[in-house]
């Protein structure tokens, strides 16, 4: 009998544990399975996910260096001291006023429109190469709006700074008071 006790009372709780656990299945909202993903291969994730990484850094440059030519470079200013001290050294001091002047300030204001319109022309060729890159890709590639948008306003900025590089070394623009 004691045995039968045992039985039954296993019985009873397995009965129950079944009851608790299906109960407990009853309460849970279903669950959709997510489709299936389309295998890709290793080297197909990463064409996809690296394409147009070099034309968007090269527009960037391109726009950056747009800036560099309109607002001035550490290394035009460098330039431009180094060409103030060569004026001042190889000026003598009997020289006329207008000699000294553009000696000392004409070539180094010069000097500072030369490298301002060098960034310039290095601003627009770099936009001009990523404007023009998709051309000679992949066909059916299109490049990413945001890539064209600062492409051209790299181009942008490289053409004002290059019109404003030629006018300040003409003179056109904030020219050399005259020595009367």
């Amino acid at each position: 009998m004691a045995t039968n006790a045992v039985d039954e009372t296993e019985a009873t709780e397995a009965t129950t544990d079944e009851k608790a656990v299906d109960t407990t299945k009853s309460d849970e909202a279903p669950r959709t399975e997510a489709p299936a993903a389309v295998p890709e291969t290793e080297a197909t994730a990463k064409e996809e996910n690296s394409y147009g990484v070099g034309q968007g850094a090269g527009a960037v440059v391109s726009a950056a260096l747009g800036v560099v030519s309109l607002t001035g470079s550490w290394l035009g200013t460098v330039a431009a001291a180094r060409q103030n001290l060569i004026g001042q050294l190889e000026t003598a001091q009997n020289a006329s006023v207008a000699k000294q002047i553009q000696a000392v300030y004409g070539d180094a204001w010069q000097t500072t429109a030369l490298w301002g319109g060098l960034f310039a022309l290095i601003a627009l060729v770099v936009g001009v190469v990523v404007l023009a890159r998709p051309a000679f890709g992949t066909p059916g590639r299109i490049q990413a709006p945001w890539i064209k948008s600062v492409a051209w306003a790299g181009v942008a900025l490289g053409v004002i700074g290059l019109f404003l590089a030629v006018l300040k070394y003409t003179g056109v623009l904030l020219g050399l008071p005259s020595a009367s």
